[in-house]
């Protein structure tokens, strides 16, 4: 499609969806009751203006406030203040917890020439808090062990499982050896976590600047992109066993609570980690031999990427204190006028590796904006419905441990009376983003439409669906985009503070944010500043405004619908989805075994006899994998979705008794996808249908225990976890008839 056809497709899917009324209908609201809420969301959108964000921004961001510095315990006082001027119940909620920091970072080149690495990141005279050095965290990876390790350098690309396939194809082995990978590819606990697995004695952890420096764009400060210093810190826990405090997985860590010894705490590293700058990672790649790397693990580095081993040579040493720090979450609550036992909630972390003007206070005052708005709406009589619940989380960066701390800590009544958690890490310039719970997605939709851009001066649905046509790879893609009733919303793995609500509670869930224009490069380093948001993430503040009118609209139609705005049919509609999925990876991998054994047997036969030759390992025959208890429990959850949403349409008029029962039902349907018992290897994470994958750490699975017993060939595995996906979706069934039984 020409550039002319594709800006004329794009016109005409903006001016149909333009033709959406002011006053069309809103999920869950009775025709009065969506005009009196569209009033309120008027109102709430006047109450909104980005000086604020700015001043709040100046004050939060205007020092380093890791987790456990004085400045993180003066910001949360100073929300907590800020939420009881605005007539929440306010409360400080203390959890300690483990956090190391570095006493000891050595890395250095000892063959074939010396090099000692910088490890530091400078201070710029455009970047005022730069300078901060007295109070800034080095750069380091959290939850490392500590470790004292000298070896050969191998090169393994971003480090994730098909990587080290690769190398092995190579004749490359990392037993005994330090590796060195690139960020990306996977979140950055995955990378020592399978070095480990194959050998490794220590992991080194690099910006490769063609993913995260000038290849981007002009490095910082001329530009936002990462300079030949800048690093990224962050924790390298294994959190797709159990996020939160390392030493009290599944409980709250609470005075009393029961701790595991240091040496059992199963989320540490297993060798010593280090992340550094590209400057310092050139000398160590630059001295590698071996076979050259595959074109596309080659990154922007003026070298050739070679694999190693050697003979370059490295020593890499580490070392913490392990020490116990309180982390501080701000509680804030806005009672309900009416049905105050249902829960609406919603989160942002507090905490940063450095200043954080981007991540995590972009987010953050976008919070504190629209619960400002919202508290004085209910000072002049528009008090919501429901109770509202605001968190500003501590420790989200080193592994979400204010959240988790807290969700184990009030487990009980949250499954009692929490409906929905909306989550909210960073924003800047660009498109809408939402993953989550698929029963939202129409409620998503509805917002998204009423919401303005702007930039362009549509809704921000307008703009995000100009640009699915635009982008499209395919006419079928093209078509799909165009004709899409409901925004799609992603699936929800892990990576911020939503992940104790949805994986280990069964709380409906949403992660809500704007990007996609921002300039990138400053993510957890010392350029995560003031100067460097106000210049490339978001000048002016346009897009916190619209981020706090959008998640500001999505808390008041759940705090104040008739009937919680649920559409179960696009959550089955998506389940089928994932099951024809899974269902189409077993007979991928069933195809593809053969063919791999085929052509080992293959070249058995063509090697010459007189050489030694070593055949690839032959693979296990895919057994024939039973999906019909799946195929059974998806075609009866369509059935009662589509009854309960034909069923619950007509509630919004019915009595309060009968939509107080309907929604208490509503509440648990999340909750009817937990297993108790958990993941395979995992029993934190207790959600059937999404969860973060062992060997991608934030990217979700969907079907996980299904899909990853096929990924990781467990064949035994699979006939089991088919029982327990079908055994969660006819729990969901049966709650979704029970509650349509009421509506009626």
């Amino acid at each position: 499609m020409s550039i002319k056809s594709m800006a004329a497709t794009a016109l005409a899917l903006t001016l149909t969806l333009s033709t959406y009324a002011a006053d069309a209908p809103i999920l869950g609201f009775s025709a009065a009751n969506a005009a009196k809420e569209r009033a309120v969301e008027s109102q709430l959108d006047s109450k909104i203006n980005a000086q604020e964000l700015r001043a709040w921004t100046d004050r939060l961001a205007a020092r380093p406030h890791h987790l456990g510095s004085a400045y993180g315990k003066q910001n949360a006082d100073f929300i907590a203040s800020l939420f009881k001027s605005w007539g929440y119940d306010t409360a400080i909620e203390r959890f300690d917890v483990l956090f190391p920091t570095p006493t000891t970072r050595v890395l250095e080149l000892i063959a074939p020439e010396k090099y000692t690495a910088k490890l530091a990141e400078p201070s710029l005279p455009e970047d005022r808090s730069s300078g901060q050095t007295s109070e800034q965290l080095p750069v380091y990876n959290a939850y490392s062990i500590d470790g004292d390790v000298t070896g050969d350098l191998v090169y393994a690309n971003y480090g994730v499982p098909a990587d080290y396939d690769q190398l092995e194809k190579n004749g490359v082995d990392v037993r005994g050896k330090i590796v060195i990978t690139r960020y990306g590819g996977s979140w950055r606990g995955i990378k020592p976590k399978v070095a480990a697995e194959h050998g490794a004695i220590g992991c080194i952890i690099y910006s490769d600047p063609r993913d995260d420096g000038y290849f981007q764009g002009d490095v910082y400060p001329k530009g936002a992109y990462r300079g030949e210093y800048g690093a990224q810190r962050g924790s390298v826990a294994d959190m797709p066993v159990y996020p939160g405090d390392p030493l009290t997985p599944g409980v709250g860590s609470v005075p009393g609570a029961k701790r595991l010894d240091r040496k059992d705490a199963t989320t540490l590293t297993k060798i010593p980690v280090l992340p550094i700058s590209y400057a310092d990672a050139l000398p160590l790649l630059r001295a590698l031999a071996g076979p050259v790397a595959p074109s596309d693990w080659r990154g922007a580095l003026p070298i050739t990427y070679h694999l190693g081993p050697g003979p370059s040579r490295v020593h890499l040493k580490v070392a913490f204190d392990w020490k116990t720090v309180p982390a501080y979450d701000v509680i804030a609550r806005l009672r309900g006028s009416e049905r105050p036992d249902e829960w609406i909630m919603r989160g942002n972390h507090h905490d940063a590796w450095v200043n954080g003007a981007g991540d995590p206070i972009s987010g953050q005052v976008a919070m504190l904006e629209e619960a400002k708005a919202i508290g004085e709406l209910a000072k002049a009589g528009s008090a919501p419905r429901r109770t509202i619940v605001y968190a500003a989380w501590d420790g989200e960066e080193p592994g979400l441990l204010g959240s988790t701390e807290w969700a184990e800590t009030h487990d009980p009544e949250l499954r009692q009376h929490l409906a929905v958690y909306i989550n909210s890490d960073s924003t800047s310039r660009g498109f809408l983003d939402v993953e989550g719970s698929h029963t939202l997605e129409r409620m998503v939709t509805e917002v998204a439409r009423d919401v303005q851009d702007p930039e362009r001066s549509v809704s921000v649905l307008e703009r995000l669906r100009a640009r699915e046509v635009t982008l499209a790879k395919s006419d079928e893609d093209r078509k799909q985009a165009r004709d899409r009733e409901l925004m799609r919303l992603d699936a929800l793995g892990s990576g911020s503070d939503y992940t104790a609500f949805i994986d280990h509670l069964g709380i409906a869930s949403m992660n809500v944010g704007y990007g996609g224009e921002g300039g990138g490069g400053s993510y957890h380093s010392i350029y995560d500043s003031i100067d460097h948001f106000t210049r490339f993430g978001d000048p002016g503040y346009v897009y916190g405004v619209v981020q706090a009118k959008t998640t500001g609209r999505m808390v008041l139609r759940l705090a104040n619908a008739d009937v919680l705005p649920f559409q179960a049919k696009t959550f089955a509609d998506t389940v089928a989805r994932y099951a024809t999925e899974v269902m189409k990876l077993a007979e991928d991998t069933r195809a593809k075994t053969e063919q791999q054994n085929r052509d080992r047997r293959a070249m058995e036969l063509a090697a010459d006899p007189t050489r030694p030759f070593v055949a690839p390992k032959e693979q296990e025959p895919v057994p024939f994998i039973n999906f019909a208890p799946l195929q059974n429990a998806v075609a009866r959850l369509q059935k009662s979705a589509t009854a309960f949403d034909s069923a619950v349409a007509a509630l919004s008029d019915a009595s309060a008794a009968r939509q107080t029962e309907v929604n208490q039902a509503m509440q648990r349907l999340e909750q009817a996808l937990i297993n108790p018992e958990g993941l395979p290897n995992r029993p934190w994470f207790r959600h059937q249908i999404y969860a973060p994958g062992f060997y991608t750490g934030y990217g979700v699975k969907t079907l996980p225990g299904v899909r990853e017993s096929i990924e990781q060939r467990k064949w035994n595995e699979i006939g089991p976890q088919i029982a327990n996906v079908a055994a969660a979706l006819d729990r969901y069934s049966t709650e979704l008839d029970r509650a349509a039984g009421v509506a009626k």
